[in-house]
């Protein structure tokens, strides 16, 4: 019997390189498979719905989910997690900390994006500056004028405008138009050489680090999502994906831990693996439910808070159903 030939969008990652090389293959699946960058990969998926696998903003999925819009189900294979404290610029000749963002003007590329909810999750549940305590604008890092994804109802006290016309939020953070910046890249232009610019945090691998010892939380940004039609024809097909992904990131992990000549262009490679197993666990980039409960009840949580969501999911809803117990020998 013939493999499906099914398209998959996702990053180059260390732990997609399997899937990306053919050293794993996901069961009864001929893949055809694009590396793109997420912008391009989610603005494909969820305007043209150009995929049959795709890796998909965590956020963006939410609130179609939750609406009962979403084309694509989701498998709890998280590519992307990352602690946003690295994601919040300031003008640092005003702002000296967290709580004197109340009242002040923030800029940032599309209010809906999973960096921007965890931000905002952050200065909330750590400094009680909620997200109607300040003025958002909205534009693009580089190019002026980029659209939100997916149409939003915000709370009406939050209040969001865009950028002035053929400006980009990188450029009003140089001039001091506004007071910070939130995305999950940084400012870009004069604003990175401009001294009077930089992280809110001081040091926010410390700050980071602090608020996984308190939370547990470690933040995911991006789930892998199948379209539930193809979801539905082949009920084999979501475990398929959650247990080649899993394997993906075990030759990942499995390469970066060989040191004998180290695997990424950076170095103290080995200490800073150590480092991470030692205060996150062994698995601390996991896959699956189970052991990213606490973090996924804190999402679904703030998502609906800040009006994102239409209404407060549960953790048993996010998934495939297929996806929530796996095997064992």
């Amino acid at each position: 019997m013939s493999k499906l030939q099914l398209s998959i969008a996702l990053g180059d990652y260390d732990r997609t390189r399997a899937l990306l090389d053919g050293s794993v293959q996901i069961d009864g699946v001929d893949p055809v498979c694009m590396t793109l960058s997420p912008e391009e990969t989610f603005f494909r998926a969820f305007r043209g719905l150009e995929f049959d696998i795709s890796e998909l903003s965590f956020s963006s999925y939410l609130v179609k989910h939750s609406r009962g819009e979403c084309p694509y189900i989701a498998v709890p294979v998280f590519l992307s997690r990352a602690f946003r404290h690295t994601s919040i610029y300031v003008r640092k000749d005003r702002i000296k900390r967290p709580e004197d963002l109340k009242g002040k003007r923030i800029g940032l590329p599309e209010y809906q994006l999973t960096a921007h909810v965890w931000a905002r999750a952050v200065l909330e549940d750590d400094f009680g500056v909620k997200p109607s305590d300040v003025q958002w604008v909205r534009g693009g890092i580089d190019t002026p004028g980029r659209p939100e994804k997916i149409k939003l109802q915000l709370p009406p006290d939050v209040k969001l405008e865009n950028a002035p016309e053929g400006v980009t939020i990188s450029e009003m953070l140089d001039r001091g138009e506004i007071d910070g910046f939130i995305a999950p890249r940084p400012p870009s232009g004069a604003a990175l050489k401009n001294p009077n610019v930089g992280w809110l945090f001081d040091d926010p691998t410390a700050t980071a680090k602090d608020y996984y010892r308190r939370t547990g939380v470690f933040p995911i940004m991006h789930v892998v999502g199948i379209k539930k039609e193809l979801a539905a024809q082949h009920a084999w097909l979501p475990g398929a994906v959650l247990k080649a992904f899993t394997q993906a990131k075990a030759v990942a992990l499995e390469k970066l831990a060989d040191t004998s000549a180290t695997k990424v262009t950076l170095p103290f490679v080995e200490e800073q693996l150590k480092a991470a197993r030692d205060a996150m666990g062994e698995d601390y980039w996991s896959y699956g439910v189970a052991p990213n409960i606490r973090t996924l009840e804190t999402f679904v949580r703030h998502h609906h808070s800040q009006g994102l969501s239409g209404r407060l999911m549960k953790v048993d809803e996010l998934f495939h159903p297929a996806t929530y117990e796996t095997y064992s020998i």
